[in-house]
């Protein structure tokens, strides 16, 4: 068993105009993947058959969940529900942590 101890924002650098991520568990019942966003870069929509959540560990994004456009901050969580297109555009750069449950 491996043992991980990190402060979220650290464990992953902002680059330049990309989006960076740093897969933190893959399991066959789900993953924990961080990722780290310059300004105003984003992932645009799509879909998905599992259940997600998003934290915000630093900056802010807009989130659009089927056509609803939630701004979600440092400390904020949402839920993207199975199957209903979304998209993330980051407001500033932004780390954030994403579980996905299969």
């Amino acid at each position: 068993m491996e043992i991980m101890k990190e402060k979220l924002s650290d464990a992953i650098k902002i680059q330049e105009k990309s989006i960076v991520s740093r897969q933190i568990i893959k399991k066959p019942s789900g993953n924990i993947t961080l990722f780290a966003f310059d300004k105003d870069e984003s992932l645009t929509e799509h879909t998905s058959p599992y259940e997600a959540l998003v934290q915000i560990v630093k900056g802010r994004m807009t989130v659009t969940i089927g056509g609803n456009t939630f701004q979600v901050e440092e400390g904020e969580i949402i839920l993207l529900p199975p199957n209903i297109p979304h998209g993330l555009v980051a407001l500033e750069q932004t780390v954030m942590l994403l579980t996905m449950i299969k």
